[in-house]
């Protein structure tokens, strides 16, 4: 997808005000899940796709790895994310994931945070970050869940009085875009199935090592209309690895 709904001056507003945008790693209800996930990052070279504010590039940065490329579409999220999360062995740099060309090898690890279901041809993108990726190599992302994407609108029904009746599921076999709307605006998504997000992965020939579906973290129980989220998935947490050479 190359439609950049974050650099509109509305929207980037909107995005900055969330409590992931003020607190960072600690304001994102998945972290305590991604983070079990993650491999260790010393004397590691680390690509992170659709990098944003840069958060999760300063962890892998503060926990010893040798080089960290943080990429983005979008030049207002860049600029924020070289204002607080810069310097050290972080480089950024403004790119869609989709046009990004590296010699095979070249990251021992690959990150990606709530990015991938803007991207309309994952097979290509997968098939791309197994080539970037060193034998040995960890592939870690996370993404929408298929359930939250499947519907398009990804909002409740709800009763006369507001109420909530559930949460809305339909045409989960037609892959493809969905205008969403998040934080009040359309954007345009892409749905795929559980079964395309995971056989792509073992198709372009990474192994599959954890699958999470992340709830939220007990303490965040208590914040407004974080309960709602123990009705459905939201989120799919992945942790794959690119295997040595006849193993």
């Amino acid at each position: 997808m190359k439609e950049n709904k974050y650099d509109n001056e509305a929207f980037q507003q909107k995005y900055a005000a969330m409590p992931r945008s003020q607190k960072g790693l600690s304001g994102a209800g998945e972290w305590p899940a991604l983070q079990s996930l993650l491999p260790a990052f010393a004397g590691r070279r680390v690509l992170d796709l659709g990098c944003g504010y840069g958060w999760h590039c300063a962890y892998a940065c503060g926990q010893g790895a040798s080089y960290v490329l943080g990429t983005d579409l979008s030049e207002k999220m860049l600029e924020r994310a070289a204002r607080e999360n810069g310097g050290g062995c972080i480089e950024y740099r403004r790119a869609a994931m989709e046009d990004l060309a590296f010699p095979p090898g070249s990251f021992d690890i690959v990150l990606s945070s709530l990015a991938f279901h803007y991207v309309r041809d994952f097979a290509p993108l997968v098939e791309n970050i197994y080539r970037w990726l060193a034998p040995g190599g960890d592939f870690i992302f996370s993404m929408e869940h298929p359930v939250f994407t499947a519907y398009g609108s990804q909002d409740w029904y709800y009763d006369e009085n507001g109420g909530i009746l559930h949460f809305p599921v339909d045409n989960y076999y037609m892959e493809g875009p969905r205008d969403a709307r998040f934080l009040g605006e359309h954007i345009v998504k892409y749905h795929r199935t559980l079964t395309t997000c995971i056989d792509t992965l073992l198709q372009a020939g990474f192994q599959l090592r954890r699958l999470v579906e992340p709830q939220p973290p007990a303490d965040m129980l208590d914040l407004p209309g974080m309960r709602d989220e123990l009705r459905r998935p939201m989120m799919l947490l992945v942790s794959a690895s690119k295997p040595y050479p006849n193993t």
